[in-house]
């Protein structure tokens, strides 16, 4: 049995995705064995986490009303890639290969869960097109949700603007962040229409 405070601390890593009890148990330890810096600098991030917002314009993460990507004038605002998390974001920007702008879903349609299209940042997708946006690239992740999602959105879409899916680069069932730059610049450079029919 381990003292109150140090099964609190367990219990707290334990809420992060994938962590079972025997890696909580570990990171707990690994903490208790921090210099005071490190724990303290550990603590302002923690704090820190009510001062990450979300953009106004994409939805994804950032401090202040805009991201960087969004305030980024040399950005080409005219092709938008649609992607489901900020997480995404990071990965494709990682590739070098886009100097779009970006739109964070933050999350699929799920119907089976309760995950509709309203429960999505898609109105402010919508709201974004206009004559200068020359193309939007889904780029979701090839999963049947993330399929679901980008039929959804094509259809919804192709009477305003061209639609294109990231080529077949990455796997059925494949994860956007677990896949490699070659990968994702070939998904990219062949991507393709995005197809309306199930």
């Amino acid at each position: 049995m381990y003292p109150a405070k140090f099964e609190n601390l367990i219990a707290s890593f334990r809420r992060l995705p994938g962590v079972g009890q025997k890696t909580a148990e570990r990171f707990a330890y690994e903490a208790l064995s921090w210099d005071p810096e490190i724990r303290m600098e550990f603590e302002k991030s923690i704090h820190q986490i009510p001062e990450i917002g979300i953009c106004r314009i994409c939805g994804n993460i950032c401090e202040g009303e805009l991201c960087e990507i969004c305030r980024n004038s040399n950005r080409n605002s005219s092709t938008i890639c649609v992607v489901q998390t900020s997480k995404d974001v990071q990965v494709l920007e990682q590739t070098g290969i886009f100097h779009g702008v970006y739109h964070v879903l933050n999350g699929t349609i799920n119907t089976s869960k309760g995950i509709m299209p309203d429960d999505l940042n898609i109105n402010s997708l919508l709201n974004r097109i206009n004559e200068k946006t020359n193309e939007v690239i889904l780029a979701t992740e090839p999963t049947v949700d993330g399929e679901t999602t980008a039929l959804y959105l094509t259809r919804l879409l192709k009477d305003k603007v061209k639609v294109t899916r990231l080529a077949n680069g990455i796997p059925m069932g494949g994860r956007l962040d677990y896949a490699d730059t070659r990968t994702l610049q070939r998904a990219f450079t062949g991507r393709t229409a995005a197809d309306t029919t199930e």
